[in-house]
């Protein structure tokens, strides 16, 4: 039986509670101040000072779909179109935001909660086709690779919310029907990178999740900073990135290498057991072919 499908009384409140869970847990990057201290004690999370906050979802992990599979790993483009073109088709409102993963989830939650109020069956399977398509289009296409990336940071408040999130966003993934095919978004992204590799096809590849199968955040380019012994420069990514390339070049492209296999098995951890098109696999494909190309790098460089 399928998400939202002839629930009975008791069912139809536990599955509701689960969709507030989802919607509250989407809340959490976007709310400030006392609205955001109610939704964590609703969820028994530690609260998120303003400073851990604001480090976490604007400075290293903002929550927006677009950033993970747009092909220039930038805010907006395709990837915002296609969550806006989504709510179209239910003739629904886009958001200002429509890829963020508060609206993506407020969304979700509000098509399963359609189905499970509900009064016919036609209705019921409607609603369990769309929330479905969103499930798997919008949002297990890039939201545990997403999640762990925040995990990542070692901030408690954030650790604990990341990991409750994933939790449900799995359960939903394991009542569903598994996807018959990939997320747009992955069928129409770019190749990944192959050798050789020059400097500048390192910038462009790595530091885009899409085309490398990495979420490389700025706290793990201080963390290789740290390991090869170089400065880390202050600006954007691909600044920073530049800099130490430029100041360690074989150590930079080793420790990217292993990066980019340390991802592969961080997307595997997500995979759908069974599933025909499993996204997990895809980006676990594409971080390994990253791995490669960088190995071919080092190995010129040297």
């Amino acid at each position: 039986m399928s998400v939202a499908d002839d629930l009975a009384p008791g069912d139809r409140t536990r599955r509701i509670a689960r969709l507030e869970l989802l919607r509250a847990l989407g809340a959490v990057p976007s709310l400030q101040g006392d609205a955001r201290r109610r939704v964590e004690d609703a969820l028994g999370l530690e609260p998120f000072t303003a400073e851990v906050h604001t480090e976490v979802f604007v400075l290293e992990c903002p929550p927006y779909a677009s950033l993970h599979l747009g092909a220039e790993g930038m805010l907006g483009g395709d990837a915002a179109d296609r969550a806006a073109g989504f709510a179209r088709a239910l003739d629904l409102a886009p958001s200002r935001e429509p890829d963020h993963l508060a609206t993506l989830l407020d969304l979700y939650a509000y098509l399963g909660e359609a189905g499970a109020r509900a009064g016919s069956g036609a209705a019921r399977s409607a609603s369990r086709r769309s929330c479905e398509a969103l499930l798997f289009e919008h949002l297990w296409s890039w939201v545990p690779g997403y999640l762990a990336a925040v995990c990542e940071l070692d901030r408690p408040p954030a650790t604990a919310w990341a990991s409750l999130l994933m939790r449900s966003i799995a359960d939903e993934v394991a009542a569903a029907a598994p996807p018959a095919r990939l997320p747009l978004a992955l069928r129409l992204a770019p190749e990944g990178p192959h050798p050789p590799l020059g400097r500048d096809d390192v910038l462009t590849s790595v530091t885009v999740p899409l085309r490398a199968g990495i979420v490389l955040t700025r706290s793990r380019l201080r963390a290789a900073a740290s390991a090869l012994g170089a400065g880390m420069r202050v600006g954007e990514r691909r600044y920073a990135l530049g800099a130490l390339i430029d100041q360690e070049p074989e150590g930079a492209l080793a420790w990217l290498a292993a990066e980019a296999g340390r991802w592969a098995g961080i997307h595997d951890r997500a995979a759908i057991p069974g599933a025909a098109a499993d996204p997990a696999r895809w980006w676990s494909a594409r971080a390994t072919t990253t791995g490669a190309g960088l190995a071919a790098a080092l190995g010129a460089a040297c």
